[in-house]
């Protein structure tokens, strides 16, 4: 079943994003990633089918292989959520999770493997980025001898802003900065690396903490999942140029195409863009955990 948007009787919905339902279930909320895809900041109408399951279930596979850093994960096992909600099987199982309530922190946790995206727009205007100065004469997507932290503020609407380090201390103090760029870049060189032996360049990816009532700083949100990083087909890899991508590539794609302004109403899209967008979100999945897709 594809789910565009979700209410449900007698149990406040507290934020709509660009893709989740978050519910308000008392000591815990309730995620709900629906099968919504954005592109240039708006919202398209069609559902991209396993998209929802596709960034829950693997962001739950990560959160389990990452057992150094708390996260706040209680359980994506439908059949351990409460029996309020058990009646809503069709639209919860497989897409939604129940979390531990966090304080987010108001930055963005971006690390960059590779030169790509935002990052290669400002490697060429000024040869650095986030103001962390780069080698010269790097080429697009090219690897960087090490990945590199570099933080963005979270914006409500509109494109993130990529920020120096002296900005994101101000920002969450200079103790939390260093907590979360360590524990970010950890999570990164581990996914990287296990995504290499399945054939799968982890390009980039973006986190985000939060705190909990006693001040733990914790992992939430999605993690490494095609709506937050940039993974690459390792076999199709080419330095100097775009590499193909497991994500929305083939939407944005189609929507170069339009004589489209990027502003809403998004319009419709192909069943075409659709089915192969889905595909790729699907593959992702399957290649990153060995395992095929739990939803019904």
């Amino acid at each position: 079943m594809d789910v565009l948007t979700l209410d449900l009787p007698d149990i406040p919905k507290i934020a709509s994003g660009k893709v989740r339902e978050v519910f308000d279930l008392g000591e815990h909320l309730l995620f709900v990633a629906t099968d919504r895809i954005s592109a240039f900041d708006c919202v398209l109408p069609n559902a991209i089918p396993g998209k929802g399951a596709v960034l829950t279930q693997l962001s739950a596979f990560w959160f389990g292989r990452m057992g150094f850093v708390p996260n706040h994960l209680v359980t994506a096992d439908f059949d351990e959520f409460p029996s309020k909600l058990q009646s809503r099987g069709t639209e919860l199982r497989g897409r939604s999770c129940i979390v531990r309530k966090a304080r987010p922190l108001i930055i963005e946790c971006v690390v960059r493997g590779y030169v790509a995206g935002s990052g290669w727009k400002e490697y060429q205007a000024n040869g650095s980025v986030c103001g962390i100065r780069l080698p010269t004469g790097l080429r697009q997507a090219d690897r960087l001898e090490e990945p590199i932290f570099t933080p963005a503020t979270k914006a409500a609407t509109g494109h993130d802003e990529n920020i120096p380090w002296e900005k994101a201390c101000e920002l969450v103090g200079t103790a939390t900065a260093e907590r979360v760029r360590e524990l970010s870049l950890r999570i990164y060189r581990e996914g990287r690396d296990y995504a290499a032996q399945r054939g799968i360049i982890l390009a980039d990816t973006k986190f985000e903490f939060g705190t909990l009532a006693g001040g733990e700083v914790i992992l939430i949100d999605e993690c490494m999942t095609p709506d937050s990083s940039r993974f690459w087909p390792a076999d199709q890899y080419a330095a100097g140029q775009s590499p193909p991508s497991f994500d929305k590539q083939f939407v944005r794609d189609y929507l170069e195409t339009l004589d489209w302004p990027k502003t809403p109403p998004a319009p419709q899209l192909p069943p075409e863009v659709v089915r192969r967008t889905s595909e790729k979100y699907l593959e992702a999945y399957e290649r990153l955990t060995g395992g095929k897709l739990g939803i019904s």
